[in-house]
């Protein structure tokens, strides 16, 4: 019998990773935004300007996704608002574990699909949105909703939501200034000034700074979505200790998470900019369960053995988590 995991030491774990990685990204940026300048100009001053720019770019986005990213996410995703009229249980469930978690009520929204999923939004708990499918609804049962919700109202309660938010900026930010410059870069002659200043050793050393921001400008993209997906698979076990912290009911987690990767149904709202917010990748499908550096969530088998452990409960191998649903 493996010994019983504190959820409390799940949770400070994540966070302290989580927190570790957007320092990450954050550096990519300036580092991105330094080497570009410095390659460009050849001086400190110039170094020190593109690197403020950098971060001006990141904090504009930063803001303007801050204002109006819920509703974005809500309206792509054909999600209406409902109460206790039309929605009685999910409406319940919400509103139960928001007094758990000590959070507002959350707007609730249904997204009319048979696919069973569910994900939070918004920029903080006191401007939180919680939507479920209706096949959330039809296939699982209220303790199981339980450990969805709770999961999700965990992001709330946990800042996730705006977390996330920033750090998919700061990606976007880093994409976009690294476009930019390759742009000028090889179509804008942006570079010529530092190859022609190469002849004494100031501007041989510009240039080999140049080259090199021409390197990372290609690699600084890729690395920071890198770490935005770590980041996201670190705030899903996060989640799930949280969510056990205010169900005191792991296996209904455990459950649902079986349930919502196993079922066969496409999520058709769902696409490649919202998939990291659902409960469960709604985009990978069980059968192609290989998890890697590129996907936004653990893998359910390993999210499932994590919550076992706080019970200390055996692991359990891929064939047996299906046949624990009458999968197999």
């Amino acid at each position: 019998m493996a010994a019983a995991t504190s959820f409390r030491a799940q949770i400070s774990a994540n966070r302290r990773n989580s927190f570790l990685l957007v320092l990450a990204v954050i550096a990519v940026l300036v580092v991105l935004g330094a080497a570009i300048g410095y390659g460009v100009t050849g001086s400190i001053t110039g170094m020190v300007a593109a690197t403020v720019v950098a971060i001006v770019i990141g904090v504009v986005m930063a803001l303007l996704s801050y204002m109006n990213g819920d509703s974005l996410v809500l309206a792509a995703s054909k999600a209406r608002e409902v109460d206790e009229t039309t929605a009685p249980q999910l409406v319940n469930v919400v509103r139960e574990m928001a007094l758990a978690a000590g959070v507002p009520m959350p707007r609730v929204y249904i997204i009319d699909d048979s696919a069973p999923n569910a994900f939070a939004t918004g920029r903080d708990p006191k401007h939180a949105s919680v939507a479920a499918t209706t096949g959330l609804l039809d296939k699982l049962d209220r303790e199981e909703l339980q450990g969805v919700i709770g999961h999700e109202l965990s992001h709330v309660r946990n800042y996730d939501i705006r977390f996330s938010l920033m750090v998919g900026v700061l990606v976007g930010s880093i994409a976009l200034i690294a476009d930019m410059f390759l742009r000028l870069t090889f179509w804008g002659g942006l570079g010529r000034g530092s190859r022609r200043g190469s002849s004494d050793s100031g501007g041989g050393v510009q240039a080999i700074i140049f080259f090199v921001s021409i390197i990372l400008a290609i690699l600084a993209p890729i690395a920071a979505r890198l770490v935005q997906l770590a980041v996201s698979r670190q705030r899903e076990y996060l989640a799930d200790a949280s969510s056990v912290e205010l169900t005191r009911n792991p296996q209904g987690l455990e459950r649902a998470l079986v349930a919502i990767a196993a079922d066969q149904e496409p999520l058709e709202v769902a696409n490649r900019a919202t998939q990291h917010l659902y409960i469960v990748n709604p985009v990978k499908k069980l059968s192609d369960r290989q998890m890697g550096l590129f996907s936004t969530h653990p893998p359910v088998l390993d999210r499932v053995n994590r919550l076992r452990a706080m019970t200390g409960e055996p692991p359990l191998t891929n064939e047996e988590m299906l046949r624990s649903k009458g999968l197999e």
